[in-house]
């Protein structure tokens, strides 16, 4: 999870109000009798709550004042679906939503594009995701989705994870200070080369030459097919390491070719 200051425009996000329990407690007291000043003073004093949650996001891909405002729309859906009767906090309740919301919002803007089938048996469960967890306090089992649904428990988490954001092989996952490991350093590589005979003969000189725990590494990463954190196990040391001695392998490997 991202761990950064959410800025939003116009908002003084350090001089945000955090209310107490028992002050929430009262207020819904109050927005039950009609005080609709109340529900103004329960958002207010959540917005935080949102905040909390926009650190998940990543703030340079994402316009942060977009996402704030799409999930304030959850949390006013929340207060105004939330009963004390619950016996559950407002922030266990309204996360959900919240992030139901942004999450949304962001399919919704996504330029890839999904069988319009697909994404509307989706939407129905997440609807009856949110419509059920606001009944009963809880998330539906697969079983109950597809049996109110009138779907296959297996088309569940298909349609689902068509909704996702799809990443880029090149996003960065991992820096300890050094070499950034990116996701493609994660995917094992499992096609095979058709090379002409000239480079592949270089090609195993090169490797021959090299340092033996860099010929083992690009052996297992390129010709098995294991991951780097695969590799960082079996030798006991960590992924950044791993990548480190992996890219000096290939350039060496680069040198002596020439």
């Amino acid at each position: 999870m991202s761990k950064y200051k959410v800025d939003i425009t116009n908002l003084n996000t350090s001089n945000i109000k955090v209310l107490k329990s028992s002050e929430m407690i009262e207020l819904f007291k109050r927005l039950k009798d009609g005080d609709l000043s109340a529900k103004e003073e329960l958002i207010n004093g959540n917005l935080k709550l949102v905040l909390s949650i926009l650190k998940r996001f990543n703030k340079d891909k994402y316009n942060m004042d977009d996402l704030f405002q799409v999930g304030v729309i959850g949390l006013i859906k929340a207060i105004d679906n939330f009963d004390l009767s619950y016996n559950l906090k407002l922030s266990t309740y309204a996360c959900p939503l919240i992030i139901g919301e942004i999450k949304r919002f962001i399919r919704d803007n996504n330029s890839l594009r999904v069988s319009r089938s697909i994404k509307d048996m989706a939407y129905g469960i997440l609807k009856y995701k949110e419509e059920y967890l606001k009944e009963h306090g809880i998330e539906p089992s697969n079983k109950d989705i597809a049996k109110s649904l009138a779907i296959e428990e297996y088309q569940i988490p298909f349609a689902l994870d068509s909704l996702k954001e799809p990443m880029s092989i090149f996003e960065p996952i991992y820096n300890d200070g050094g070499d950034t490991i990116y996701l493609l350093d994660q995917i094992a590589d499992k096609k095979e080369s058709n090379q002409d005979k000239d480079m592949l003969i270089s090609l195993r000189r090169a490797i021959n030459k090299i340092k033996e725990r860099e010929r083992n590494i690009l052996l297992e990463r390129f010709i098995i097919g294991k991951t780097q954190m695969e590799i960082a196990e079996s030798l006991g040391i960590s992924q950044a390491q791993v990548s480190r001695i992996e890219k000096n392998a290939i350039n060496n490997v680069k040198r002596l070719i020439k």
